[in-house]
């Protein structure tokens, strides 16, 4: 097996039955000849999720392609790492279920994966349904940087990028995210403490302290909703704990001090603003993600 990929669903059955239905559209050829597997994580939906997908699975018979039922929602992290426990591929695709393949770009991302062995991560262009592009990589979160994002600056792609070209990058979304299957299990998997968002950087990050390098393929057409598998507020208040956290394990206590005091002063100033305004939505989203 050449490449396994791995998809979480909560709660989101739809998304994934389209996702997973864009990818055998593509690469059935690949499924069928035992080179691509596919994994889907339900994390504890709750739902009609695992009979569903079972039963779409079987009722098209997608080959290579099987459904793991977790006994609890264990975050975003936590259910990668258990699906990749179940995979083959000398490559592991991480792929969010809110996605649509337009075409055979990842075949090309594995040949590229193949001939240049110093490489251990790889992520590709996410595009909006409009064509537009969305930022698919980012720079690491240095103070200078997390003020930066605090600002809002990375709509002005100051932080988060789309290089037209093959290139060397500090990290990569983790909506379409590559990584040679010996790598992610020397580095263990993603921070299992990460529930949901951070995590992407955070494994590129102690990949890039053991000298790895992580670059970004821009030749491939992924259709991304951004928070299709989550709302903008949940996205809020665990980037919150996720750079916290980040902070606390990889930087000094000085500057955890330091990025816990700017994160609270965004929160008070938009809860401020909200008050002013009369905008729920601020008020109730920065009040939950000010609670440290």
């Amino acid at each position: 097996m050449l490449l396994s990929i791995i998809i979480l669903n909560y709660k989101k059955k739809d998304l994934t039955l389209s996702c997973i239905k864009s990818l055998y559209e593509q690469f059935s050829h690949q499924f069928k000849i035992n080179i691509f597997e596919a994994i889907v994580v339900d994390n504890a939906s709750n739902d009609d999720s695992v009979s569903a997908l079972q039963e779409e699975i079987k009722k098209k018979n997608y080959k290579n392609m099987k459904v793991i039922a977790s006994p609890e929602n264990t975050g975003y992290g936590k259910g990668c790492n258990l699906g990749a426990q179940y995979t083959k591929g000398t490559y592991l695709l991480f792929l969010n279920n809110d996605t649509l393949i337009k075409d055979k770009g990842i075949v090309e991302m594995v040949h590229f994966m193949n001939m240049h062995r110093d490489i251990a991560i790889l992520g590709g262009q996410l595009s909006n349904f409009d064509g537009s592009k969305q930022p698919s990589t980012g720079k690491f979160y240095t103070l200078y940087n997390t003020f930066l994002l605090l600002l809002g600056m990375q709509k002005y792609g100051v932080l988060d990028k789309n290089p037209s070209t093959i290139s060397q990058v500090d990290w990569v979304k983790g909506g379409l995210f590559m990584i040679r299957t010996e790598v992610f299990k020397a580095l263990s998997g993603f921070d299992e403490k990460i529930f949901m968002y951070t995590e992407d950087m955070e494994l590129c990050y102690r990949a890039n302290l053991e000298g790895y390098k992580t670059y970004f393929y821009p030749f491939v057409t992924v259709v991304h909703a951004e928070h299709g598998s989550s709302s903008r507020t949940f996205a809020i208040i665990y980037i919150y704990k996720g750079l916290l956290y980040y902070y606390k394990k990889h930087k000094n206590y000085l500057e955890y001090s330091i990025i816990k005091t700017l994160l609270y002063m965004k929160a008070v100033t938009a809860i401020i603003i909200g008050n002013i305004t009369r905008n729920s939505y601020l008020v109730k989203t920065y009040k939950q993600a000010i609670r440290f």
